[in-house]
């Protein structure tokens, strides 16, 4: 058995010490659930009638029954191309279930926005907080108390976290995450990434980015970039919570298929009344959140795990940092370079080996824990570090052997870098995030006079009007999650890329989020304390020399902010229904601990 390294047990010890209390609180709650869960036969019958009527020919084994009856959450529509495929899920699963003698509902849908439709859009605001709203509406879908198992059909940006967070809360049912896959590959990266410099220059026309951005997301199906949503099923399989190998197979595939059928009768084996139970809030425990921390350093996640990861392990009584996952990363080597860290999108580091070569890598170097429970119908992770196949028509696995691309995955031996690429950076400025992956290393330290913004707007007028043609660090503060909800600032990217381009030496400092999406320049990212309320970045002024380093971990200023006055709380807009989002807004905790108004609240 491979020994495990040192910094993975140190950190999880740590972990299970500092969440000792919570944990345990966390599992007494999930105990009582389980025991208090009404046996059908005893509740009334009105109430059964209203939850069978609608079942058709489901009715009469849901009546007398036959078998387990698992409860899908679904976070369809057909706008987001990722969730689209969804739409006739919910027939085809209760298909399968019903072969293997149980039954499926739709418990309920949630909200699936696209923060590739709203980035730079007023609805950006809404993005992080749908998080919670993701998680109340699954908590809706499963207080009826009718099911035996969930399983919970979401891919992308705040999707998967939502629901996870939601559904620990009913931690005492098994659960299995059901993936549809990415779309097939498009126009390469790198001249996608072209065009949209070029438009931020005035050189390519309105038309011609978007002939170029259709060709990149053309089809039903996930993004192929490595942001958020691929880093979500990432983490899935690190955690064990997929069928192993489900992450990065496409649509409308028989292979997909297959996983979708093992995915029900995985459920359905796990439920309390057979002899292989295994409840999500027991598969979720801090070895579990370890691995997805572990995943996301390795592979180059996506900095928005940053953090969702804090958020979902504190619904299943969990606390990690941002000194953990800095830690971690010390010794994590980073395997992968997936688009936009590197050239090739999530199909091509699927056909190189994919999630099994990294499970594999990770697990023969004592970087992962094994002993997880996860989903696989041989407990642990082991089964997850191998690749899928059909074998005629059934679903199989084989050993992934050596790496397909030796441009895209890299064994533990010999990795792209020795650290996992993410770093915490802290000082008079507050703490903030690095994702020093994505980023040439004579460019992880960038010190110069800082320009302070408050909107992404602000900061293309001042580029187009070439005030930002100098060595340069970009300030744009009030972001944060009480400010307006920490929406992306993905828009920064390409006018900051051009800067870069032309010589300069440029980072950008922010409190609010940048996403997998975060290319090549140097950002510090969900800055924390915010600026709102007073935090350290308001209390900068134009022409302030701040230092953002990777490499010794720093976030500075040499700026005296002793007796400054902060610069003053800009008003909340209105519109787009962020006013109905107040709430959130105000009752926020700080990015560290997730940015969640409602886990805060909640006391979890």
């Amino acid at each position: 058995m491979t020994t495990l390294h040192p910094a993975i047990e140190r950190v999880t010890d740590r972990i299970i010490e500092r969440s000792k209390d919570s944990r345990q609180r966390y599992l007494d709650l999930i105990r009582r659930e389980a025991d208090n869960q009404p046996d059908h036969k005893s509740v009334s019958c009105s109430n059964l009638a209203h939850a069978f009527a609608g079942a058709q020919e489901d009715q009469e084994a849901l009546k007398t029954g036959r078998g387990p009856n698992i409860g899908i959450v679904t976070a369809y529509n057909d706008m987001l191309s990722a969730h689209q495929p969804y739409g006739r899920y919910p027939e085809r699963l209760k298909v399968y279930a019903r072969a293997v003698g149980a039954t499926c509902q739709v418990a309920g849908g949630t909200p699936a926005m696209c923060d590739g439709v709203t980035q730079g859009e007023m609805g950006m605001e809404l993005s992080l907080f749908s998080r919670d709203t993701i998680a109340l509406a699954t908590a809706v879908a499963l207080s009826h108390a009718m099911y035996d198992g969930m399983l919970l059909l979401g891919i992308c940006d705040k999707i998967v976290p939502g629901l996870l967070i939601g559904a620990l809360r009913f931690g005492h049912l098994p659960a299995v995450f059901v993936p549809s896959g990415p779309m097939p590959t498009g126009v390469s990266n790198k001249e996608k990434q072209r065009v949209r410099q070029l438009y931020a220059e005035g050189k390519a026309t309105r038309a011609e980015l978007l002939d170029s951005e259709l060709g990149s997301y053309h089809s039903p199906g996930t993004c192929t970039f490595f942001g958020t949503a691929n880093s979500n099923q990432m983490m899935m399989e690190m955690m064990g919570l997929h069928v192993p190998g489900a992450a990065f197979i496409q649509p409308g595939t028989r292979l997909r298929q297959a996983f979708d059928r093992a995915a029900v009768e995985r459920v359905v084996a796990m439920n309390r009344g057979g002899n292989d139970y295994r409840p999500l809030g027991h598969c979720v425990d801090e070895k579990a959140i370890v691995n997805a921390a572990v995943g996301l350093l390795a592979t180059g996640g996506s900095t928005n795990h940053a953090i969702h990861i804090p958020a979902f392990a504190r619904a299943a009584g969990i606390r990690i940092d941002w000194t953990d996952l800095s830690e971690l990363s010390h010794a994590v080597p980073l395997l992968a370079r997936v688009y936009p860290n590197g050239s090739g999108d999530v199909n091509h580091f699927h056909d190189a080996g994919g999630m099994g070569y990294v499970i594999r890598q990770l697990l023969d170097a004592g970087l992962a824990h094994a002993d997880v429970m996860g989903v696989a119908e041989e407990r642990g992770l082991d089964g997850h570090g191998r690749e899928p196949w059909l074998d005629e028509e059934t679903l199989a696995w084989r050993e992934v052997g050596e790496s397909g691309d030796a441009e895209m995955l890299r064994p533990a031996s010999d990795p792209f870098q020795p650290d996992g690429g993410m770093r915490l950076v802290e000082g008079n400025l507050g703490r903030a995030c690095f994702k020093s992956s994505a980023v040439e290393q004579s460019r992880w330290t960038i010190e110069a006079p800082c320009r302070v913004f408050s909107t992404q707007k602000q900061v293309a007028d001042a580029f187009a009007a070439g005030e930002l043609d100098r060595d340069v660090v970009v300030v744009v503060r009030f972001q944060g999650p009480k400010a307006n909800g920490m929406p992306e600032l993905h828009k920064l990217t390409p006018a900051l890329g051009v800067l870069q381009d032309r010589g300069y030496r440029v980072a950008l400092v922010t409190d609010g989020r940048m996403s997998g999406a975060s290319g090549k320049v140097p950002c510090a990212i969900h800055c924390s304390p915010e600026a709102l309320g007073g935090g350290p970045l308001s209390l900068l002024r134009d022409g302030d020399v701040v230092r953002v380093s990777a490499d010794d971990g720093t976030l500075t200023t040499t700026a005296d902010l002793l007796g400054r006055t902060p610069a003053p709380d800009p008003e909340p807009d209105m519109g787009t229904g962020r006013e109905l989002f107040a709430m959130f807004r105000a009752f926020a905790d700080e990015a560290e601990k997730g940015g969640s108004a409602m886990l805060a609240t909640a006391g979890l």
